[in-house]
């Protein structure tokens, strides 16, 4: 994981006076941060969200505080979770994923927001424009709906003669709708067939993977969604056992939740949300794994091995 030490001199011009927020008699007069999620993979989230508060040389429980509310992969749970934040009246919320930045969003209209997100953050309405996003918010993305076009394209790549690919969508993340729609005019630009089954939680996951189940395909897209990314093993031997060829998201949320972390220090700092340049890692990884590929009689191009950033044999 980049350590994003190439924005430490744009920091710098950013940090404005501490304000310190004081959370506890014992630690009286540190900041902290209340980290809000929406998924199962929060504290690896966490973590990272950490290594960006390092940067800045802020360590959990030394000289920043952090408290983590998580919805375990129930995204309906968010807006009480939220409202109890507002209640306890909080100093700033860093918003894991974009569920859990839309619930802060809509209620807290005053309390610094900062989000590490998958989706494009201005079709989604959390800002106006990525420059000056404006009001109480800002943070960092991967855009990883976008790169689910290409990880389409790459799985065409590998089977140039397939018309039908199938594409997984939770329907309770918000970036359903747009998911399916990029995905679909992918296929149409391809000249491809797409399926969309959905899964919302485990036992969908056995439905809709089960060898028995009544849609087709040549290939499979698994979307980029925290609860299929906290099962990927799972996901990986249901697509096994249907001898589908898949391409899995490797989300660039070690660079987006870093940043957040990075972020939420220049907010402790005096920074204004709205003067902070949304902040969109760039970074695509190629994992070819040759051996389940070599599984499933597939041959791999040499092009395709070219591209990719790691092959695992």
């Amino acid at each position: 994981m980049k350590r994003l030490a190439r924005w430490n001199s744009f920091v710098a011009l950013l940090i404005g006076a501490a304000v310190p927020l004081t959370i506890s008699a014992q630690q009286a007069s540190i900041p902290t941060v209340d980290l809000l999620d929406g998924s199962v993979a929060t504290a690896g989230k966490a973590l990272l969200f950490d290594e960006g508060l390092k940067v800045e040389g802020f360590i959990r429980n030394h000289n920043v505080g952090v408290e983590v509310h998580s919805a375990d992969g129930d995204y309906a749970r968010l807006p009480a979770l939220a409202a109890d934040l507002i209640h306890r009246d909080v100093g700033l919320v860093a918003a894991l994923d974009t569920p859990s930045a839309l619930a802060i969003k809509a209620i807290a209209k005053d309390i610094p927001i900062v989000f590490a997100v998958e989706s494009d953050p201005i079709q989604t309405g959390l800002v106006a424009t990525m420059d000056r996003p404006g009001a109480n918010i800002t943070g960092a993305t991967d855009m990883a709906v976008e790169q689910e076009r290409e990880r389409l394209k790459l799985l065409h790549d590998l089977l140039p003669k397939a018309t039908l690919f199938a594409f997984l969508v939770n329907p309770a993340n918000p970036n359903a709708r747009a998911q399916t729609e990029n995905m679909l005019a992918t296929g149409h630009d391809l000249g491809v067939q797409i399926n969309t089954p959905h899964a919302r939680d485990e036992s969908d996951l056995e439905r809709v993977l089960a060898p028995s189940a009544d849609w087709r395909a040549d290939g499979f897209v698994i979307g980029d969604d925290d609860f299929f990314m906290s099962r990927g093993a799972r996901l990986a031997a249901l697509t096994a056992r249907r001898a589908l060829p898949a391409v899995f998201a490797h989300r660039g949320f070690a660079a987006a939740g870093g940043q957040a972390g990075v972020y939420s220090v220049l907010v402790l700092k005096g920074g204004r949300p709205a003067d902070l340049t949304v902040f969109q890692t760039r970074q695509t990884e190629l994992i070819v794994n040759l051996k389940t590929a070599h599984t499933l009689g597939l041959a791999v191009s040499s092009d395709l091995l070219e591209r990719a950033t790691e092959v695992i044999k």
